[in-house]
């Protein structure tokens, strides 16, 4: 059997990203894929579970990971994202879903590998049943992008919308590590202080809690409030902020600590911003970053 220290599972998507002065480009998207680059650049030992339909295949080239790590599961529908954004630094943007993969299923996970981390990076709500969470945290921690629990798709128009998280309480208990941004964090907890909201997704079961900001990343273990800043210089590669952060973060909590985890995961955040497209850097080249970008902390 081989052992991973995560094992990211999402669906790849096509993405139509139109800029806020009309620029349309096409290019792959989703949570699995800027994650796995993340994970991969720090030296992680990371597999990718992907859904997709085989005449999509090509997506899979898109992937920095090595080939023998990526378990695709060939499906009926593959999934096909829309993004109009409506501000430069990309913070409000209008999204659709033009096409909605094909829902994941526990036997999607191959029985010849294993992870000390199962990280849900799913793109909208469905795309996993609360069972395959369950039965994966008997194996390992669970780590949960909130995205994929609070984003619907309106199957007549494919709009898509934001609506709490029906069975929040009920799942939270069985996640190690859980994932938001901070307008994710309001949905879930009715309130804007994301420091506060922190602390209600810990009390009602998570047991470490990040939220990203544009400005910070926090993390909160039920004992302490983390902060640390981002300081990209620049935010051509916007897209992909979360996914990025969440999976440099917790792979790196499987042998550090929290202060630690969080300087590493927003200066590999900081530069990833910098560059379109999932992260290709080295862990020297993130350590070099965190040397020259953020001194005080070294």
């Amino acid at each position: 059997m081989k052992h991973y220290d995560s094992v990211i599972i999402g669906h790849i998507s096509m993405d139509n990203n139109i800029d806020h002065l009309g620029n349309s480009a096409f290019v792959c998207g989703g949570a699995v894929l800027y994650s796995s680059a993340s994970a991969h650049a720090l030296g992680h030992s990371v597999a990718a579970v992907t859904r997709l339909a085989e005449k999509d295949s090509e997506r899979l080239s898109e992937f920095t990971i090595p080939k023998e790590d990526i378990y695709a599961v060939w499906c009926e529908n593959s999934t096909t994202m829309k993004n109009v954004y409506l501000t430069p630094d990309k913070e409000r943007r209008n999204s659709s879903c033009l096409s909605v993969g094909t829902p994941f299923e526990i036997s999607d996970i191959p029985d010849s590998i294993s992870a000390d981390i199962y990280h849900f990076a799913g793109l909208v709500y469905g795309d996993f049943p609360n069972e395959m969470i369950k039965e994966c945290a008997r194996k390992g921690k669970i780590a949960v992008d909130v995205q994929t629990c609070l984003r619907h798709v309106n199957t007549d128009t494919g709009e898509m919308y934001f609506e709490d998280w029906e069975c929040k309480k009920e799942m939270l208990p069985y996640i190690d590590f859980l994932k938001t941004d901070a307008a994710e964090a309001e949905i879930m907890t009715g309130t804007d202080d994301r420091y506060e909201a922190a602390k209600m997704l810990y009390e009602w079961g998570a047991k470490e809690v990040l939220i990203t900001h544009n400005t910070e990343v926090i993390a909160y273990d039920g004992e302490k409030i983390y902060s640390c800043p981002i300081r990209a210089r620049n935010l051509s590669g916007r897209t992909g902020r979360g996914d990025t952060t969440f999976a440099a973060y917790i792979n790196e909590r499987l042998t550090n600590d929290i202060p630690h985890s969080l300087l590493c995961a927003t200066a590999t955040v900081s530069l990833k911003m910098e560059t379109p497209g999932p992260l290709k850097a080295t862990r020297a080249d993130i350590e070099n970053y965190i040397k020259e970008i953020y001194p005080e902390f070294v």
